[in-house]
C-alpha cells in the first residue's frame, strides 16, 4: 500500500475524530487492510503521527508570485498568514504541533526555505535561527490556543464581556474600561496584530546587529 495514501488517510481521520481516538485499527479499517500492512510502513503511532506532521507541513506553500519583490517582513507575515492558514485547516491535529518537531522532508524543506529567505536580507544566522523559532511559536500557539481542541467559542467572548462587565468598575476599572476590546476584536485582526509586534522587534533586532 502506498505510504502516502496512509498518511492521507490518517490526517483525515484526526481532522474528523481528533488524535487520541485515532488507532492503527481505526486506520486500516478505513484503508480496508489490516494492522499488519500498516507496521510494515511504520513502527508505531507516534511515527504515523510524525509523517502526519511533515504532512500538514507540505501544505504551507506561499505562492513564489507572493514573494517576489517582498521585503523580508512582508515575506515572513505571508508565510506566517499561510503557516496559520494551514493549521486552521486542522483543528484536531493542532496538538501534535506540540509534541512533534517537524524534520521530516516537508520540514526540512520550510525551515530551509524561510532561514535561507532571512540570511539573504541580511540576517545573521543566529538570528535568523532565532526568528524562525519565534515566528512559529507565535503562529503555533495561536493556532493551538484559538483553534484547537477546547477552544473557546464565539459565545463565549460574548460571555468573558458580560462577566467583565459585571465587574465592580471601581476595584477592576482597567478591566471594565478594555472589555470590548478582550473579547470583541476578530481573529484574524488580533492574529495579524501580534505577528506585526513580533515582526517589529526582529526588525529592530536586524538593524542593531547591521550596525
Amino acid at each position: 500500500m502506498d505510504v502516502g495514501k496512509i498518511i492521507d488517510m490518517a490526517l483525515k481521520l484526526i481532522d474528523e475524530v481528533g488524535v487520541q481516538a485515532l488507532t492503527l485499527r481505526m486506520l486500516a479499517d478505513a484503508l480496508g487492510s489490516g494492522t499488519a500492512t500498516l507496521y510494515r510502513h511504520f513502527a508505531g503511532k507516534d511515527e504515523l503521527l510524525a509523517h502526519v506532521v511533515d504532512r500538514i507541513i507540505g501544505e504551507v506553500q506561499p505562492a513564489p508570485q507572493d514573494m517576489r519583490d517582498l521585503s523580508w517582513r512582508e515575506a515572513a507575515a505571508v508565510g506566517a498568514e499561510t503557516f496559520y492558514d494551514t493549521l486552521c485547516r486542522h483543528p484536531n491535529a493542532l496538538p501534535l504541533l506540540v509534541s512533534q518537531v517537524p524534520v521530516g522532508p516537508n520540514g526540512l524543506v520550510n525551515r530551509e526555505r524561510v532561514i535561507g529567505l532571512l540570511l539573504g536580507f541580511g540576517f545573521p544566522v543566529d538570528l535568523a535561527a532565532r526568528a524562525f523559532t519565534a515566528i512559529g511559536h507565535y503562529v503555533v500557539g495561536f493556532a493551538i490556543q484559538q483553534h484547537g481542541p477546547g477552544a473557546a467559542r464565539p459565545e463565549d467572548q460574548t460571555q468573558l464581556l458580560d462577566y467583565y462587565r459585571s465587574l465592580d468598575p471601581a476595584a477592576y476599572p482597567a478591566t471594565a474600561a478594555a472589555a470590548a476590546d478582550l473579547t470583541g476584536v476578530p481573529l484574524r485582526e488580533e492574529f495579524r496584530f501580534g505577528l506585526g509586534l513580533l515582526l517589529d522587534g526582529l526588525e529592530r533586532a536586524r538593524e542593531a546587529r547591521g550596525d
